[in-house]
């Protein structure tokens, strides 16, 4: 059955026949959806229950607040993706890729977060009379909205290849390399053409607002302080980032910062340094210097897992070797050794030590494949806890302390500066927790620069090779062994360098600190989800997975033991929906939604 609209370009309405998923004409569901997200933000500014019990205060006329702020931002999101579904030429840019789904997701964000905090409300303070008229307006308008969206057709028209305001494929299909053809059905697969490249100071000021917007949402995320905020900035955050995919404004932000890599690396790091700026206390950049901890990790096994091509079931034992070597040379009165030696030696000695066992696991081991590898690195892992739970002078030699571990691992102290001090920087005090964040995103820089130089390398493309086809690349001349090897011993070290930090930040090292799995990250599991679920092979997905697995189990914890279902059902939704992750190398893009892409790459060559 074929779906007949008079629709010229992805914004325009729809006339037609067409419909989704409700009988409702599409033209009077796109009013329906508009219109009710401008009531949605009227209606956050009335109040929504008559106690300030509720946390948040949403008590208050005129004044949105909690929940309701979320509640704003999703009706406003569902307002402007329907003004740019009737074809508002000044917002058309907003919905490069079609206005229906974008409009659809962000209804539906808008809905899901007000009916949670509508049910939360009435089942904490005990029954719906706790509600004012606020929060049923709320409700109403948020659910015709919805139903408005759904009523959308689902078939994206073809648009109109002579339209001059175009600024998708159309545009698209005149740059070099990009033939009718191809542009042409990878529209029709639902992937928008090339960006016009526009002046370089705009794109520049692009990536700039993309890099607030992303420190405003993390900080606002990381800084919330209660569980239904959260959970209510899950809502929101989920479905806004599927609305501004389907509207096209995600890929046009990657090819941006595409075209200026380098800009978008510095302006992330500088983004990264205001965070603690943006903090009244140390209590958030706590949960920042962890997750710069467990992201630098991930990065590292990026290399091996996402360049390579290596299952490393046992990564985690790396950082625990870096911060055990650390701490024993850092001055703890819990050392046998007795030395303390200043940070750039102990930096070097936790680094050496894991890379040195690095080489000492990967040589025997690295001419196994597959299953058979990770098998023997998860079984590392397990021997490298066991051992240093048994160095405590009874089962083996007095060197880690066993259970106990190295204890009273003292403060960094670097040219004279105390990072376990408080510091006042331009009139913002700054605590212990924030200098060690300082002092861990200049160690992501490191490592980010050592993945960039490595995958940009011969190596690093010997890395790829193995990875895609091993046998191949044999065959080709490649040294398998020495090249995994080199990825191994690379991976360890970097490892080794966020433990030397984690030593000093923790005060103590024990054996508990590096399991397989446990319910809270690091752990050799969480580390690998983090760079699958982030996009292997990329900078930005591991730091981006590392994030979100360190942030949403510390936040979900009120949960109790249903935390890990709760955590488990978000993997498998986001793996059935975005299997190639959540920042993905273009390569596994294709791979996963080959069937997309391929009427793009025969138009190409029919053109």
């Amino acid at each position: 059955m074929t779906t007949q609209t008079t629709e010229k370009t992805p914004n325009t309405p729809v006339t037609g026949a067409a419909t989704g998923l409700i009988g409702i004409p599409p033209h009077l569901g796109r009013a329906l959806a508009t219109g009710g997200g401008l009531l949605t933000i009227a209606s956050t500014f009335l109040a929504w229950t008559w106690t300030a019990a509720f946390p948040g205060d949403l008590t208050v006329y005129g004044y949105p607040g909690g929940l309701q702020v979320l509640v704003l931002i999703g009706g406003a999101l569902t307002t402007l993706f329907g003004l740019s579904s009737y074809g508002v030429k000044g917002l058309r840019w907003l919905t490069p890729a079609g206005a229906d789904a974008a409009l659809r997701f962000a209804a539906l964000a808008t809905f899901a977060t007000t009916w949670y905090t509508v049910l939360a409300i009435s089942l904490q303070l005990g029954g719906l009379v706790n509600l004012e008229p606020g929060a049923y307006i709320a409700a109403i308008v948020t659910l015709t909205a919805l139903l408005g969206a759904l009523a959308l057709p689902f078939e994206r028209p073809a648009p109109d290849p002579i339209d001059p305001d175009e600024t998708g494929w159309s545009l698209a299909k005149h740059r070099a390399g990009h033939g009718w053809q191809t542009v042409k059905a990878a529209f029709a697969a639902g992937e928008p053409g090339p960006v016009r490249a526009l002046p370089s100071y705009a794109e520049i000021l692009i990536i700039v607002a993309v890099l607030a917007v992303c420190l405003t949402v993390f900080t606002y995320g990381i800084g919330t302080e209660y569980d239904e905020l959260f959970v209510g900035f899950l809502i929101t955050a989920g479905f806004g980032f599927a609305a501004a995919h389907k509207a096209g404004l995600i890929r046009q932000a990657t090819q941006i910062t595409a075209r200026h890599q380098t800009i978008t690396i510095w302006g992330a790091f500088v983004a990264a340094a205001l965070f603690p700026f943006t903090q009244t206390d140390d209590q958030y950049a706590t949960i920042g210097v962890y997750i710069l901890i467990f992201a630098t990790v991930a990065l590292g096994l990026n290399i091996v897992v996402g360049l390579a091509g290596l299952l490393d079931l046992g990564y985690v034992a790396f950082l625990g070797v870096g911060a055990y070597a650390a701490a024993l040379v850092s001055g703890s009165p819990s050392s046998p050794f007795g030395v303390h030696f200043p940070f750039w030696a102990a930096v070097l000695v936790g680094a050496a030590a894991s890379l040195i066992f690095g080489v000492l696991i990967g040589a025997p081991t690295l001419r196994l494949r597959g299953d058979y590898l990770a098998i023997v690195t998860l079984g590392f892992g397990e021997i490298f806890r066991i051992a240093v739970l048994n160095m405590d002078g009874t089962s083996g030699p007095d060197i880690t302390n066993g259970s106990n571990g190295i204890s009273a691992v003292p403060d960094l102290n670097i040219l004279g500066f105390d990072l376990g001090a408080r510091h006042d920087v331009l009139g913002v005090t700054i605590g212990r927790f924030a200098n060690y964040f300082f002092l861990m995103l200049i160690i992501t820089a490191v490592v980010v620069l050592v993945f960039r130089r490595s995958s940009d390398s011969r190596i690093g493309r010997a890395w790829v090779a193995i990875r895609e086809d091993e046998t191949a690349a044999l065959a080709m001349g490649i040294n398998g062994f020495r090249v995994k090897l080199v990825a191994f011993a690379v991976g360890a070290a970097l490892a080794g360098l966020a433990g030397t930090v984690q030593a000093h930040v923790t005060y103590t090292v024990t054996p508990e600190q590096y399991l397989f799995a446990g319910t809270t990250p690091p752990n050799s599991a969480f580390l690998l989800a983090a760079v699958v679920l982030g996009g292997m092979g990329t900078i930005g997905g591991p730091l981006l997975g590392a994030a979100l697995l360190f942030l949403i189990p510390n936040k979900l914890q009120f949960l109790g033991d249903y935390q890990l279902l709760a955590f488990g059902l978000a993997l498998v939704l986001l793996m059935r929906f975005r299997p190639e992750g959540l920042i993905p190398n273009r390569r596994r893009q294709l791979e996963f939604h080959d069937k997309a892409e391929a009427p793009a790459v025969l138009g190409k060559t029919g053109a």
